[in-house]
């Protein structure tokens, strides 16, 4: 699979209509309708605030895959990504490998699982319900609609698309983890079988095509089970599930350069199960990705001379819902404050001169003004940035 080409034509396929994170149903339905005949395509019910949920079908292979992205209103790199690949499906340049995904696989569907979420840009369903963990009691009529459709398909593989915290990293590295992947567990004891272990190595293919262009930004999350989750149990059900992450990446607050690589991730591992490339795959491979956790801040100021010694200050932003959900609120709280040399940001401030203006308070909202030789580098009033250089 030539990855880097994919990535260098990208702007051929992207979807222009889908320019922010802060996408809504209006748009997604406008653009599922513009969809030709080979991309079949049928409502399956309705949102909780009655918002036509729509699957869609296109191939004719006999491996069954089912995608289904934003569950969580607020995480839309993966229906950004699914509407990427919609378009790059129908170009007739990159024909040879749609027609092998065509006669190999069919390919469901599911952008959008949680449209009144999309509409708010939170988390939650109307309902104020985690859809992704609804699973067992189903409260939530999106949660009943992805179920079901998953047992109506029986789908040999499943791709999960979600967008995780700017705050993950790559163990050791200082870097933000741009995307992350996961074989769910089935079980509590973390059991392998051949069902997950089929999932692992599609991510040991994917992990292959998209670390050289993501050198030290891909970790694996930690598969601990959780039993109210659909992966887990789609898992279990006997499909084999892929669980997509888009985390941070330098410059990109709004995940327009995230969104590509998420891209190839999926088509990466449509084309792992395409070729059955994945089958030849070690093992050891899935397990040798590197991990991921929290090692990173959004901002990080280093060895400033503060009260008398010399510490580092680690600050992060929790983001709010704003403009009815077309913007975001950012909250800045001072999260460390001491020897954090070992520790990451996306934007370092570490000049010798520096000097704050206000006070440094622990789990506090950022109330201060840095300074190098009067002249102002971060303004912050009550958690908000007022001015950066």
């Amino acid at each position: 699979m030539q990855a880097l080409t994919y990535l260098e034509e990208y702007h051929s396929f992207k979807e222009a209509a889908l320019n922010s994170r802060f996408l809504k149903h209006k748009t997604i339905q406008q653009l599922i309708k513009k969809l030709p005949e080979a991309f079949e395509q049928r409502c399956i019910g309705q949102s909780h605030e009655g918002r036509d949920i729509n699957l869609i079908q296109w191939g004719n292979g006999s491996i069954k895959v089912f995608l289904w992205s934003q569950m969580h209103g607020d995480e839309a790199t993966g229906t950004m990504a699914l509407f990427d690949l919609f378009n790059f499906l129908q170009l007739p340049q990159f024909q040879e490998i749609s027609s092998l995904l065509a006669k190999s696989c069919t390919l469901y569907l599911l952008p959008m699982v949680n449209p009144d979420g999309a509409e708010r840009f939170v988390r939650r369903n109307a309902q104020q319900i985690d859809i992704n963990r609804d699973f067992n009691h189903q409260v939530s009529p999106e949660a009943r609609l992805l179920k079901n459709t998953r047992a109506e398909i029986n789908p040999h593989f499943g791709f999960n698309l979600h967008d995780q915290s700017t705050l993950w990293s790559v163990k050791k590295t200082g870097k933000p983890a741009t995307l992350s992947y996961l074989a769910p567990a089935f079980d509590e004891a973390l059991s392998v079988n051949e069902v997950r272990q089929n999932a692992m190595l599609v991510i040991a293919q994917m992990y292959k095509y998209l670390n050289p262009l993501l050198p030290q930004q891909i970790g694996l999350f930690d598969d601990e089970y959780e039993a109210r989750a659909f992966g887990d149990n789609f898992q279990a059900a006997g499909t084999s599930t892929i669980l997509i992450e888009a985390g941070g990446m330098f410059g990109d607050e709004e995940k327009q350069e995230i969104r590509k690589y998420f891209f190839l991730s999926i088509l990466s591992g449509l084309y792992a199960i395409s070729t059955r490339n994945y089958v030849e795959e070690p093992l050891q491979h899935y397990f040798s990705i590197p991990k991921n956790n929290k090692e990173i801040f959004h901002i990080l100021i280093k060895n400033l001379l503060h009260q008398d010694i010399r510490v580092s200050i680690g600050l992060s932003y929790e983001e709010e819902p704003a403009e009815q959900g077309y913007a975001t609120v950012k909250t800045y709280t001072i999260k460390d404050i001491g020897d954090l040399d070992h520790l990451g940001a996306y934007h370092i401030y570490k000049e010798e001169t520096l000097q704050i203006e206000g006070p440094i308070d622990i789990y506090q909202p950022a109330n201060f003004t840095l300074k190098k030789d009067n002249m102002i580098l971060l303004s912050f009033k009550n958690g908000i940035l007022q001015s950066k250089l």
